[in-house]
């Protein structure tokens, strides 16, 4: 079966985190997609989430590893990565934690019908899946 490589962002504000509920899917999930060719991780995540919410990010869990030596960049560390089925192929995902920096702005396209900002108490609602849930306390807790 094929494997795509995609990240996800669960993004933090006010101890609450945004999901949004995708319209092909009809499930609530946190933005994110597939790295394209030449991109980093970091840098998909700051385009994906742009593209669903309009919102600019600043990645949490960066590495304390200064850049040395032919190191271009240093890159944020995922939270947690796993493979999960999206129906016909599946998907490797880098699972990030990060904040908003307008969170104000935020703003769904229309791949999306809605997004909300979740306690921790709300993400027992019917559409969102068991693994989001979870992997959201967990962002919460950690990073919140």
């Amino acid at each position: 079966m094929k494997t795509d490589l995609v990240v996800a962002g669960y993004i933090i504000n006010d101890g609450r985190v945004l999901l949004i509920h995708h319209k092909k899917l009809d499930m609530w999930l946190p933005p994110g997609g597939h790295i394209e060719k030449d991109e980093t991780p970091d840098g998909t995540l700051r385009r994906e989430i742009k593209e669903e919410t309009r919102l600019d990010i600043v990645l949490l869990n960066m590495s304390d590893l200064p850049p040395l030596g032919n190191t271009k960049c240093t890159l944020a560390n995922p939270f947690h990565v796993n493979v999960h089925s999206v129906g016909d192929h599946d998907h490797c995902c880098l699972f990030y934690a990060c904040k908003a920096r307008n969170p104000n702005y935020l703003e769904i396209n229309k791949e999306l019908k809605a997004f909300k900002w979740f306690a921790k108490e709300e993400l027992n609602e019917k559409d969102v899946p068991p693994d989001v849930r979870e992997h959201a306390r967990y962002a919460l807790e950690k990073f919140g």
